[in-house]
């Protein structure tokens, strides 16, 4: 059951990082903002999720996937990301929040507990 958690909060992140390349460049400065808000939720709603920082690192790790197979240009001179500032806020800013997700995690105990 973890197992299919985790490969559907990947599957999850890798599609938040192809839907925030392409909507941080159309809508600039609100597609940026409404791209990483996205992450982030997706981050830490996986930690609270399954009480684990592996539960926010799994879906960064399909984000970050996601976005470097997206750096990359094509033979034809296509490509997603342009080398403006919006971009790299991008990249680095889903890094930053995919990292203070992580370490943030709260695990102490179930997320339904009675105390």
């Amino acid at each position: 059951m973890r197992a299919v958690v985790h490969g559907v909060l990947a599957l999850l992140g890798a599609a938040a990082g192809v839907a925030g390349a392409l909507i941080q460049g159309g809508w600039f400065p609100g597609g940026l903002l409404l791209a990483l808000g996205g992450a982030a939720a997706l981050f830490w709603g996986g930690a609270l999720a399954t009480r684990s920082r592996l539960g926010a690192g799994t879906p960064a790790g399909g984000w970050t996937v996601a976005v470097v197979l997206l750096t990359f240009t094509r033979p034809q001179g296509d490509f997603i990301f342009a080398a403006g500032a919006g971009s790299y806020l991008f990249l680095l800013g889903g890094m930053v929040i995919a990292v203070l997700c992580a370490t943030l995690a709260p695990s102490e105990r179930p997320l339904f507990a009675v105390p």
